[in-house]
């Protein structure tokens, strides 16, 4: 059995862990999901980190919803920062799935963007573990999660 963590934050004003929960148990089987959730995104690489190697996960989530303003921003950066070195100490991967405030005009639109997203990597975690050759397939394709893929670009011969 493998373990797929999730860890959110209280931070966020939209249920990722539960969109990334619904996602994955819809994805496929042969794993169990372990989530953590803590006050902020500055919290999320020490969750992260536990979730591998305290609790076992294969790979991790971590989704955070950064606010509009300067201090929301590099207190995601700095959360970022933590995330690839938690990645780096753990030699596992952690999908970093932050939606920042100011990428919607609206609460539905941000909604429906951190639900899409979520969603998206949600099926990218389990990728990574049980099918990785489908993200091989991806390769070059222009992905976007949450928002509408930008398609691969053509090099002229």
């Amino acid at each position: 059995m493998k373990y797929i963590g999730i860890a959110d934050t209280t931070f966020a004003r939209y249920d990722m862990g539960g969109a990334a929960e619904d996602e994955l148990k819809k994805t496929g089987t042969g794993f169990r999901i372990i989530r953590r959730t803590v006050p902020g995104m500055k919290d999320l690489p020490v969750a992260c980190k536990k979730l591998i190697e305290e609790e076992g996960c294969e790979i991790v989530m971590a989704l955070g919803m950064p606010g509009p303003k300067e201090k929301d921003k590099m207190c995601a950066h700095e959360a970022s920062t933590g995330l690839i070195r938690a990645q780096l100490m753990t030699n596992r991967h952690i999908i970093e799935v932050f939606v920042h405030e100011d990428e919607a005009s609206s609460p539905r639109e941000l909604a429906e963007l951190a639900d899409g997203r979520t969603r998206e990597h949600a099926v990218n975690a389990y990728n990574l573990i049980f099918r990785p050759e489908e993200l091989s397939r991806q390769a070059g394709t222009g992905q976007r999660q949450g928002f509408a893929d930008a398609g691969p670009v053509v090099r002229k011969k």
